[in-house]
């Protein structure tokens, strides 16, 4: 008798020779299949958790079997009909598996040799600025994916591209989105993307809370929206007093006493809603004498800016005109603020006095600033922003004209700023510049040059960031010159004539005469 070792690729025969037949070729077919099988192990990279998916078999049963882990024996134990190696977490880098399967039916059975490679690094994820979608558009969130198989975002799904290149599709107000990137090895990196909706523009008039109550005031401004002179109405939240214009349901609001009944905020967002008024709510952040004497009333006087001699700063402003920017509490009653009024419906909340006190910073004591003030400033606006957003509303910034080329003088860091609003409105009124400003040697002469020349930097300044608009104040109020419609209108063709089609015209009196407002 011979004895034959089996191998899956051979078939055998038996020659059977008798005296009365010619040779019969007889075949026994055996089953092609490995030795020893190993499942759950990709051909592709694989996480260091790999071995919890692995499972080893053989047709000649699992007594026997064995398996070495890059020379070293592997622990193994059974589960069914297979078994499992014991888990352990493998370092990144090439392994290789060897699976020696029990003696098979004719003889020693072949070993199963596998080569993989563990990858515990998650792929590389840069995100380019997102630029604002505009309302009912689609937008896109571009970016590189290094290592990546896939990226995800919203419920779309690409795969990148040679270079790691990607595009991925996204609607129009979607929020905050979460993009994540894929390598094949299971590895995912994770970065949170904000995909805001570009700010319509506007053509807009201020108005006071009692300006709105009064209806010789507002019935003047309704006409203006009516002719179609305007298509914005900037209504006060809360104003330089510190005062409320409605009933706020914030706690610190009453419990300080801030709130009033001027008007009824829904009643009204409602009326100019149905005119097909956009409404940008006005809120002065840290010019708050109300808050400003309440803290420091109430001992907790680190809510105020204060003199190096202990005193409040009133810097011209009044007694305990400046709280402090950089307190968690301040800045909290704030955001909750716009947080209500987003809320409530206003379509835009315009940051004022979004600044510190003008003034030697030298000479003021800030409790609790860890920054400078102009990092203060900015991170004060990115925490507003994801909650003015979650409701969908805008966030601007009214800041100086002088913030443009000297930031440090009242904290506006307008390139920093620019990164956590919609827009900046910047006050760039002809009888508040100096004489020189811009090369101009009369300004509150030469309304058309200051505004134009203004502006010019600002839009510069807007563009680093490339998704901030520049929506100006623009002065329709006299003080040193007598400013008319023709004063008012010189400034409205400087901003055009820098691709700005958007104004706020300022008038604390709430007064505007039509004739500086052509119907558009």
């Amino acid at each position: 008798m011979r004895t034959f070792r089996w191998s899956p690729q051979w078939t055998i025969a038996v020659v059977v020779v008798t005296a009365v037949a010619a040779a019969v070729t007889i075949p026994l077919s055996l089953p092609d299949e490995p030795d020893a099988t190993v499942s759950g192990l990709p051909d592709h990279a694989v996480p260091p958790s790999i071995l919890e998916t692995v499972r080893l078999s053989s047709p000649h049963g699992l007594d026997g079997l064995t398996a070495t882990l890059d020379g070293e024996p592997l622990r193994l134990r059974r589960e069914g009909a297979a078994l499992r190696p014991e888990v352990v977490a493998l370092p990144e880098g090439v392994h290789v598996l060897v699976v020696t399967p029990p003696p098979g039916t004719f003889g020693e059975s072949e070993q199963t040799e596998i080569t993989f490679r563990v990858d515990a690094t998650p792929p590389r994820l840069d995100i380019r600025p997102v630029e604002p979608v505009e309302r009912g558009e689609a937008g896109e969130i571009r970016g590189t994916a290094s290592g990546a198989v896939r990226v995800s975002a919203a419920g779309e799904e690409t795969r990148p591209a040679a270079d790691g290149s990607f595009t991925l599709p996204v609607r129009a107000g979607a929020g905050t989105v979460t993009v994540v990137a894929h390598d094949e090895a299971g590895n995912a990196t994770t970065e949170d993307v904000a995909v805001t909706l570009r700010h319509p523009g506007m053509k807009a008039v201020h108005l006071t809370a009692s300006a709105w109550a009064s209806s010789a005031l507002r019935e003047p401004v309704l006409d203006l929206v009516r002719e179609g002179r305007i298509d914005t109405v900037q209504l006060d939240i809360k104003d330089e007093t510190g005062q409320i214009g409605y009933a706020s349901q914030v706690p610190l609001a009453q419990e300080i006493g801030a709130t009033t009944e001027l008007y009824d905020a829904r009643a009204a967002l409602d009326l100019l809603h149905e005119e097909g008024v956009h409404v940008v709510g006005r809120l002065v952040a840290f010019r708050d004498p109300i808050l400003g004497r309440a803290s420091w009333e109430s001992g907790d006087d680190q809510r105020v800016i204060q003199t190096t001699g202990g005193s409040p700063w009133s810097g011209g402003y009044g007694d305990y005109s400046f709280t402090n920017f950089a307190d968690p509490e301040v800045r909290e009653y704030n955001i909750a603020l716009a947080e209500e009024a987003a809320q409530l419906g206003f379509d835009d909340i315009l940051y004022d006095y979004v600044r510190r006190p003008d003034g030697d910073v030298s000479a003021m004591v800030i409790p609790g600033l860890t920054t400078t003030p102009e990092e203060a400033i900015a991170s004060f606006l990115a925490e507003s922003r994801t909650a003015v957003h979650r409701h969908g509303a805008f966030q601007g910034a009214s800041v100086y004209g002088i913030a443009a080329s000297r930031p440090e003088q009242i904290a506006q860091d307008i390139p920093a700023m620019s990164e956590h609003v919609d827009y900046v409105a910047p006050m760039v009124y002809p009888s508040h510049w100096g004489p020189g400003e811009y090369g101009v040697a009369d300004p509150e002469r030469r309304p058309y040059d200051i505004t134009a020349r203004s502006l010019a930097d600002f839009q510069r300044i807007a563009r680093e960031n490339g998704r901030t608009r520049v929506i100006p104040w623009l002065q329709a109020f006299s003080l040193g010159v007598e400013y008319g419609p023709g004063e008012i209108r010189a400034q409205i063709e400087a901003a055009a004539d820098n691709g700005i089609d958007s104004f706020l015209l300022w008038n604390a009196g709430c007064r505007y005469d039509p004739r500086a407002l052509p119907p558009t």
